[in-house]
């Protein structure tokens, strides 16, 4: 596994984004998350860069 998972607060510091937007994203399917037992929410650090990869496209 390459992968590194980052928390929540991680991901949302690396997006310069509020929790509630970084939610909104993983709701909306824009960015993938994973729960790891019971409450605990890891968004993989690569779907971080696929998801920054594909703004990046849309404002090229």
């Amino acid at each position: 596994m390459s992968s590194k998972l980052l928390t929540v607060p991680q991901a949302m510091a690396l997006l310069q984004v509020s929790r509630w937007t970084l939610y909104a994203l993983i709701r909306s399917g824009e960015l993938d998350s994973i729960v790891v037992g019971v409450r605990c929410r890891r968004i993989p650090e690569s779907a971080l860069n696929e998801y920054v990869s594909r703004l990046c496209g849309k404002a090229a």
